[in-house]
């Protein structure tokens, strides 16, 4: 066998294989004979045709046959040889059958760029550190005394703490605006969950009560057109509730199927605490992979931009179609190049530095890493982990996760790292 591999443009290249051609005819005729066992030509008997004939009629359909094997039993070593790995598999741009010596073939394929990794020294990265606080732990065991408060209808009039029933309808300068109407609307007094003004106006009213409520939109609202302004609202009470006293013992963790409160309270910590690492990493490691990222310019496999654009496409037609959104046609691929060629570089990026650092999720690290994410999962936590461990591909994506979690530690314990605190609350908020 005998290889020349020739460098094309960027990351492509083409191989040509040339192996001798009484190999190739010895495969050809091979096939011609297995196909005249059965084949069936009018005015001959099976078995009987002349190989002539055989070689007019099935010639072409045998050497297309027979060039593939030829192609498959020598790719392999042909690539050893010339000492290469393709990006993805190759395609075969030319068969030569013309020489009476030489059988060859080309290949054209991409390779992966070579890789050097800029200096993570030089890298400057932001970071975020928060943790839970006690402030933190008694608002979230108020929201479940408030998730698990009864209230009872009342005739008296309304106060802090009742929970009325009301439909409104919002004017600003005399005309009604987007999102300002409700019917069957809930809300508990003293929350301060509403606009200013909103809450107070409904202090010292009964059911059945129509009134009309001043309130002012806060200058940072979200509807940047309703900032700042004053708007009337049209108000009727359907029902005023007063709270049934819910204390933080026993009775409230079996209402949410826990065993004591010792339980249930160790059970949400561990879960916040768990949560606010989990975003905490997912947004750090964000910041510290577009930072690697716009340090390290290099070229990657359109192939394997293309595999992964077909894969964002797939998964975002899917998660569309479950929510009743029709996406034939509507995706073209061409939406998700950007962000697959990120994927694509950011991954030969961050096993390159693996490589280089003996970086290895090994099973003790994923087991850890499934454990932590069970703990969220209460009395189903062995039936999550039982999912994973069924399936190889699932236990893979989580070796991932946790090497590029490694991988991301192992960049800020290089890197010049300035971190900033924030409050639980502001981590946990949800993304935009």
């Amino acid at each position: 066998m005998k290889t020349s591999l020739n460098t094309l443009d960027g990351l492509k290249r083409s191989l040509t294989v040339e192996l001798p051609i009484d190999s190739f005819n010895e495969k050809k005729d091979k096939i011609i004979t297995n196909l005249s066992k059965n084949a069936k030509i009018d005015g001959f008997r099976k078995g009987k045709i002349p190989v002539a004939i055989l070689r007019q009629r099935f010639g072409a359909n045998a050497s297309s046959d027979a060039t593939n094997e030829m192609v498959s039993e020598s790719l392999e070593n042909a690539l050893k040889d010339v000492d290469i790995m393709p990006a993805a598999q190759p395609a075969l741009t030319k068969v030569d059958l013309d020489d009476k010596k030489t059988f060859s073939y080309t290949i054209e394929f991409e390779v992966f760029p070579e890789i050097n990794v800029a200096p993570l020294a030089d890298l400057s990265i932001d970071q975020i550190g928060s943790e839970v606080s006690d402030e933190d732990e008694k608002r979230a065991l108020q929201e479940l005394q408030d998730r698990a408060t009864e209230y009872k209808d009342v005739k008296r009039k309304s106060k802090k703490g009742d929970r009325l029933i009301i439909d409104f309808e919002g004017m600003i300068d005399g005309e009604a605006f987007e999102g300002g109407a409700a019917q069957g609307f809930e809300i508990i007094l003293g929350r301060g969950t509403m606009i200013d003004g909103f809450e107070d106006g409904l202090i010292d009213v009964t059911a059945g009560s129509e009134l009309e409520v001043n309130a002012t939109f806060p200058k940072e609202y979200s509807v940047e057109e309703l900032s700042s302004k004053a708007a009337v609202f049209k108000v009727k009470v359907s029902e005023v509730g007063s709270p049934k006293e819910v204390k933080l013992d026993d009775s409230l963790a079996k209402h949410f199927g826990e065993k004591d409160f010792d339980t249930m309270k160790n059970r949400l910590m561990t879960q916040m605490k768990t949560e606010l690492e989990a975003r905490l990493m997912q947004q750090n490691k964000d910041v510290i992979f577009s930072a690697l990222l716009e340090a390290n310019e290099f070229d990657v496999p359109q192939g394997s931009v293309d595999a992964e654009a077909t894969k964002l496409q797939s998964d975002m037609a899917s998660r569309m179609e479950q929510q009743g959104v029709p996406t034939k046609g509507n995706l073209p691929e061409g939406l998700f190049q950007e962000e697959a060629s990120r994927r694509v570089k950011l991954g030969l990026l961050i096993n390159k530095i693996a490589d280089d650092n003996e970086i290895t999720a090994d099973k003790e690290l994923v087991n850890a890493k499934l454990q932590i994410m069970a703990s969220t999962y209460g009395e189903n936590a062995q039936q999550m982990l039982d999912w994973y461990n069924a399936d190889p591909q699932r236990i893979s994506g989580i070796e991932s996760i946790v090497q590029e979690e490694m991988v991301a530690t192992f960049i800020t314990g290089q890197a010049k790292v300035n971190v900033t605190k924030k409050e639980f609350l502001e981590i946990m908020a949800p993304q935009q």
